[in-house]
């Protein structure tokens, strides 16, 4: 899932944007050779597209190449738009692609709850009809997840999302708007699958569900995993023990002509599989969101930490 927040863009550039058009402006180069790393306008995007750029850089050098040709193509506006741009050629590579969301997005597919099915749908999808590859995950999911404050998990007991069958009937939840209606994996699903509903549930803007949880107004909202909100207000993700939500997790995308001139790009994407989890990605959100650090540096510190995963056995896609 996407969670919006930084958007850096002029209104009329934002407005092409939006329009699912190709991007020209946004100052690509014509330059086969080039990489061009695509990121949408979140934290999340921006953090782990300066992860692949250094990883890049890092990993060029040992091939003897000083790579200096990368372009970060920032604050793409949707999954819709980055999809299309990577097919466009105005980017080549996709910071992080979410499988729930190119599986029900860009292939148009029903949702899968099967981690590892869904991973592979999408992967020969992209392969096949795209001749792009799809790694494994960085480690970490951003789906949606049901959050609620310390003290009304300790209050009612709450640890995972059925244990709120019990109590249902007093709690107070805000949502998504664009959840409420949704088939598949929306609200009436849920309720059908957990067999409860709330005592009142009330559509919001998913940005304003955290501090509406932290201020009182609500008792458990649904929000997203890998926010940095989590960590800022001291929340509690119920485990979604009925594995009704999709999985959503995180992979780098890159076009495979791409790969075949640059080796040390396929190279560098394989060392990030599962090097970050769902906790390291709500931290380093939260560096950017709550500390207000660049993006840029937020990566860099977390490499430099681990040493660029050299003391680590490169991963296999």
């Amino acid at each position: 899932m996407k969670r919006y927040f930084k958007l850096l863009l002029p209104i009329m550039a934002l407005s092409v944007i939006l329009s699912g058009c190709s991007l020209p402006f946004l100052g690509a180069s014509g330059d086969k050779n080039s990489i061009k790393i695509g990121m949408q306008n979140t934290s999340e995007s921006q953090i782990v597209g300066h992860i692949d750029k250094l990883m890049i850089e890092h990993e060029a050098k040992k091939d003897n190449v000083t790579e200096k040709n990368i372009q970060l193509i920032n604050n793409l506006g949707s999954s819709t738009v980055t999809f299309n741009a990577q097919n466009s050629g105005d980017v080549n590579i996709s910071s992080a692609r979410y499988t729930g969301t190119d599986l029900t997005g860009a292939l148009g597919k029903d949702p899968i709850t099967d981690r590892e099915k869904a991973l592979n749908v999408v992967r020969n999808a992209f392969d096949k009809d795209y001749d792009q590859k799809w790694y494994g995950s960085y480690g970490f999911e951003n789906t949606y997840a049901m959050i609620v404050t310390k003290e009304t998990a300790k209050k009612y007991n709450l640890k995972k999302v059925s244990d709120m069958k019990k109590v249902a009937n007093k709690l107070e939840a805000g949502v998504d708007s664009s959840w409420m209606k949704r088939p598949g994996d929306g609200y009436p699903a849920f309720k059908e699958k957990y067999g409860f509903d709330f005592k009142r549930t009330r559509p919001m803007q998913i940005g304003l569900v955290y501090d509406a949880l932290n201020t009182g107004k609500m008792d458990v909202v649904l929000g997203y995993t890998t926010d940095g909100r989590i960590a800022s207000y001291d929340l509690v993700v119920l485990e979604d023990d009925l594995k009704f939500f999709p999985p959503y997790d995180a992979s780098p995308l890159v076009s495979k002509s791409l790969i075949k001139e640059k080796p040390y790009v396929d190279r560098a994407m394989n060392k990030l599989k599962g090097k970050i989890s769902t906790e390291q990605m709500q931290k380093l959100n939260y560096e950017a969101d709550n500390n207000l650090k660049e993006p840029a540096v937020v990566a860099e510190e977390f490499l430099e930490k681990n040493n660029y995963f050299d003391d680590e056995k490169d991963g296999e896609s």
